[in-house]
């Protein structure tokens, strides 16, 4: 799983697995998620993610984390 934030449109996108989108749904207003082609959920874009979340924080709870990097 990986985190981009866009500060140039302010979006947040949560990559959920590598594969490609092909298709995109609204799911609620300034919340889309990225399907595959077998309709699994690769990823969700937050839009006016810094009105929305506090993007100054980031906790992770008993996730089974190999790694942990920080560009």
């Amino acid at each position: 799983m990986k985190l981009h934030y866009y500060p140039e449109t302010d979006s947040l996108y949560i990559e959920l697995r590598a594969d490609a989108a092909a298709e995109t749904r609204e799911i609620a207003e300034g919340l889309n998620a990225d399907f595959d082609a077998a309709g699994n959920v690769v990823g969700l874009d937050i839009d006016g993610a810094s009105h929305k979340l506090d993007l100054s924080h980031l906790e992770a709870i008993d996730l089974p984390i190999a790694s942990l990097k920080a560009a």
